[in-house]
């Protein structure tokens, strides 16, 4: 009978409609207290059961930093390579890249030379000087080049000139990426670093291992290719670009040491694809020669990580609790 169901202290049915809602709807203790002596067996004693749901608000994900810093050398055929010249951009943080390729052109100024542009019938077609070239502005002349006559441009010449390619890859396997993360759910008060804080010297001489060193984050370029199962010899030589997932899953009704990063590791550009295949940039270096200011253009091949944070508290489920 209704005199028999437990009642909240409004006098509504506790576990009618109205009442699972509001359990539902509020993340704060929902007490029943039961009043009945016959529902409970001792006549007189009440009984309160305290509903506690887990998290009802949730967080989309935490608040996060990255800092990065590379650390190796290598030796191409014509000079050795420290982090200054091979990792770019040189501030650390979630998004950088690791030389492992270059085609050098030889020295250019500013000045005019010939750009190809053919016609549908195979005739050369100028345009006016307002026209942009592939490589400059165009002057609206036909110059002789090549193999006949071609376009005028105002550009840094010469455009054809030859490149040498060079390899970093031979010891660019060995460099080592530290990854620090510090995350924070704000909604809850609660804060970790992927940094174990009670050693200040332990990052000299561990590298990461998912068993016994989870908060050494030390990581070897080959290891995150082998990770994402890439040959790291053929990335190396097209570039191509790897994710670094840190996953912060916590379940927040536990103990702090509950709470630990997940890492996984894949390729995020398309492998194989025929159109633009790889990952590659541009970057130029200037000094004057002569009075003139030259410069030299190099097409840089690489190995770009990203490094992406996610995560969220996860769902503590009821919590129950009984008091006399």
């Amino acid at each position: 009978s209704a005199s028999l169901r437990p009642t909240h202290p409004n006098g509504a049915a506790a576990m009618g409609p109205g009442c699972r809602r509001a359990v539902s709807s509020y993340s704060s203790p929902q007490v029943v207290v039961v009043r009945d002596g016959r529902l409970v067996g001792w006549d007189g004693t009440g009984y309160v059961f305290v509903v506690q749901k887990g998290y009802q608000e949730r967080e989309t994900g935490p608040e996060s930093s990255v800092i990065t810093k590379v650390k190796g050398v290598t030796q191409s055929p014509s000079k050795v390579w420290d982090v200054g010249e091979y990792v770019a951009p040189p501030e650390g943080g979630s998004s950088f890249s690791i030389l492992t390729r270059v085609e050098v052109s030889a020295a250019q100024a500013m000045g005019t030379c010939h750009e190809v542009s053919m016609g549908a019938q195979g005739r050369v077609v100028c345009g006016d000087q307002a026209v942009l070239g592939n490589w400059g502005r165009g002057t609206g002349r036909c110059v002789p080049g090549g193999s006949g006559r071609s376009c005028e441009v105002l550009a840094w010449c010469p455009l054809h000139g030859g490149s040498s390619s060079e390899s970093l890859a031979e010891m660019a396997a060995q460099f080592t990426i530290l990854i620090k993360n510090h995350i924070r759910f704000p909604r809850f008060g609660f804060s970790k670093a992927n940094i174990q804080a009670a050693k200040s010297h332990y990052l000299k001489s561990c590298t990461f291992n998912a068993t016994s060193a989870l908060y050494c984050p030390i990581f070897r370029l080959g290891f995150l290719a082998e990770q994402a199962g890439e040959d790291f010899t053929v990335l190396a030589e097209k570039g191509g670009v790897i994710g670094v997932i840190i996953s912060w899953d916590c379940n927040l009704d536990l103990p702090d040491t509950e709470c630990n990063p997940r890492y996984s590791f894949r390729r995020l550009d398309p492998r194989g694809t025929l159109a633009s295949p790889g990952y590659n940039y541009r970057f130029a270096k200037y000094y004057s020669w002569n009075g003139t200011c030259t410069r030299v253009l190099t097409k840089a091949y690489g190995i770009r990580v990203d490094v992406i944070v996610q995560g969220q508290p996860a769902p503590g489920g009821n919590q129950v609790g009984f008091y006399f």
